[in-house]
């Protein structure tokens, strides 16, 4: 384990037929526009961000292909260690539920600028009756889980502002298997792939707004 300002790093921590066992998923649930939210659907999506957000595919932002999974044997095994990151890195966070899981397919130049994942604030809480697990609920923890190391480039990093000035910290220690978990609020991205093709495992965790 290794924690570091803003995240909680486990190295290495699935083995590689665990990871090959979570890419597989891809071909149950095949792959999908990245802009598509599995809670909100498109067109909910647009009337909460409106005309200019980020619902729209935008290739300056984004490049990826995504596959949505809700299996719950993936569940049982990302479950416990954003617990232990919570605890362990003091943040303490109140989490009820998880929303959909992406898995995620960065190509030869794929990327996602930096963006946060969600504020936390009650302006940003999701809306949907039907679902107990996210109606009210705000993204209070994100995990990324690196399922291989065969490529170049698409390095996870983060931004972090002081004093006006922005310094940029990459995470240097993340090989196949390795699982980051860091406050959903913080700033980060994955830089353009070089070479080969990057898989990954993102998971959004919730619970009631900050107050």
């Amino acid at each position: 384990m290794h924690t570091v300002n803003d995240w909680y790093l486990f190295e290495s921590a699935l083995d590689k037929e665990t990871c090959e066992k979570l890419k597989d998923l891809h071909k149950k649930h095949g792959w999908e526009n990245s802009y598509v939210d599995p809670v909100l659907g498109s067109a909910e999506k647009q009337k909460k961000y409106g005309d200019h957000g980020d619902y729209k595919e935008d290739t300056t932002t984004r490049l990826s292909d995504v596959s949505w999974v809700n299996e719950q044997w993936v569940y049982d095994l990302i479950w416990p260690y954003m617990e232990e990151a919570n605890e362990k890195a003091g943040w303490k966070y109140r989490i009820k539920s998880a929303e959909p899981t992406q898995l995620t397919c960065y190509g030869e130049g794929g990327f996602y600028n930096f963006h946060r994942d969600g504020a936390g604030d009650h302006f940003s809480a999701y809306h949907n009756v039907t679902n107990a697990f996210v109606h009210g609920y705000v993204r209070k923890l994100s995990m990324s889980v690196l399922l291989n190391d065969d490529f170049s480039g698409g390095c996870f990093e983060f931004a972090f502002y002081k004093n006006k000035e922005c310094s940029i910290e990459r995470v240097t220690d993340m090989k196949s298997g390795s699982i980051i978990v860091f406050p959903s609020c913080v700033e980060h991205r994955v830089s353009p792939v070089l070479k080969g093709t990057r898989y990954s495992l993102v998971s959004w965790f919730l619970g009631p707004p900050f107050e």
